[in-house]
């Protein structure tokens, strides 16, 4: 309690927006020191990572981010840590949704550096729009948001993963390059852009499991999908381990534990916001499960399936479909006026789960891979990279390797 005493910025914790817990046992707690919402927000206290011990449950670190690495719209929502060879070379990355910047924190140094103004921090003007339990709202300023790690690649640095929120399109950038201080100006072109998932796939949240799985929460679906980052960042390459229109209505966070457990709170948050929400109903869950038994029979899954049939973020794809009643028996605000829709061909509805077959028969990829061993069905398996031709960057299947593996330079040697 004694870390509740508003006001006290230097001992206490203002709003913990986003938390975070390391393989060192530490707790990572992202302070944005704000009160209010809207145009009633105010900074009492600066923006703060506070770090704990969770053997102990002290406080053992406050790092205060200085003015250099704010602007006057920031807003930090989202907080990456990455481990390097020991728990001193540790790393925070944090995303400033509305200053759009990208802010590195060394734990060694104890020192933060912004990596600032790249178009791929900022929000898609195309991708604004929203729909979450028959609500249609707005939030076309929201950039930075989503982050996730790869595991370590054979260069001994991770690939950090990001999406804007007003975005349908994640991209990813070496830790490398986050690392060095030196690199906040001339980095731009060591940002990649991947594929969009596909329509109706906003994001906030993502994590990537210790072997390459990436699992990211659909704000407009009510769901949760799935990426083996040794595929290709493509829709036929995504999958959906869970859809649930009544509990999973904004699946806020998304964590993946040592045990390799699942779990996903959802809290109804553009209700709160926007509409009212009915305090005599159940509005926050918290749901957890093995990640094997989530992405079983997904395209994700590659003990069976190497390559399948698609089974994208979004089945069908489709144009935003006209506002119909929300999706609770409670209605929480009149429904808005219909909208003028373009006229797409019809399709059948998707399934509630999107699971995939298992594979039989030969399948043809449009991807180039090398191969050395059989898997189920006869499907051949990548044996070391994948070559997405689209992009022209390599995958490895231990973890992502998007970028050219780092090598020092040798004496000598021009």
């Amino acid at each position: 309690w004694r870390s509740n005493t508003a006001g006290d910025c230097a001992n206490s914790i203002t709003t913990a927006y986003r938390i975070k817990v390391d393989e060192c046992g530490r707790l990572w707690v992202l302070d944005t020191g704000t009160v209010g919402i809207g145009n009633t927000t105010t900074n009492p206290c600066p923006y703060a990572v506070n770090v704990f011990d969770l053997t102990t449950d002290t406080r053992i670190r406050r790092y205060e981010l200085p003015g250099v690495d704010t602007n006057p719209n920031t807003f930090i929502a989202n907080i990456a840590v990455d481990i390097g060879k020991n728990c001193d070379d540790a790393y925070a990355y944090f995303a400033d949704e509305l200053g759009y910047g990208l802010i590195a924190y060394s734990w060694e140094l104890n020192k933060s550096w912004r990596f600032s103004a790249h178009s791929y921090f900022f929000p898609d003007p195309l991708r604004g729009d929203f729909n979450v339990a028959g609500i249609n709202f707005q939030w076309g300023e929201e950039g930075i948001f989503g982050m996730s790690l790869s595991p370590i690649r054979s260069d001994g640095y991770r690939t950090l993963y990001f999406s804007p929120l007003a975005s349908h399109r994640q991209f990813a950038v070496s830790t490398r390059i986050l690392r060095d201080e030196t690199r906040t100006e001339d980095s731009y072109h060591d940002f990649v852009a991947l594929d969009e998932r596909g329509p109706n796939s906003h994001t906030t949240s993502r994590v990537m499991s210790d072997d390459g799985i990436e699992l990211f929460n659909l704000i407009d679906q009510n769901a949760v999908g799935c990426w083996h980052s040794s595929m290709p960042y493509s829709p036929q390459f995504h999958g959906i381990v869970d859809r649930d229109d009544v509990g999973l209505v904004f699946p806020a966070d998304v964590k993946i534990d040592e045990n390799k457990n699942v779990w996903v709170l959802s809290d109804r948050m553009p209700v709160f916001l926007l509409s009212d929400l009915d305090y005599s109903d159940t509005n926050f869950r918290i749901y957890t499960a093995p990640l094997a038994t989530l992405i079983e029979n997904t395209v994700c899954d590659l003990r069976n399936n190497a390559y399948g049939p698609p089974n994208t973020v979004s089945i069908p794809k489709q144009a935003v479909l006209p506002m119909g009643p929300p999706l609770y028996t409670k209605q929480y605000r009149p429904l808005l006026p219909q909208k003028p829709q373009t006229s797409w061909a019809s399709s059948p509805p998707p399934p509630s789960r999107t699971y995939l077959p298992a594979n039989s028969g030969n399948v043809v990829s449009s991807i180039s891979v090398s191969t050395n061993s059989v898997g189920p069905a006869g499907v051949e398996v990548p044996k070391a990279y994948i070559f997405n031709q689209h992009n022209g960057i390599n995958y490895e299947t231990s973890g992502p390797h998007l970028f050219p593996t780092h090598q020092p330079a040798q004496p000598g040697v021009q």
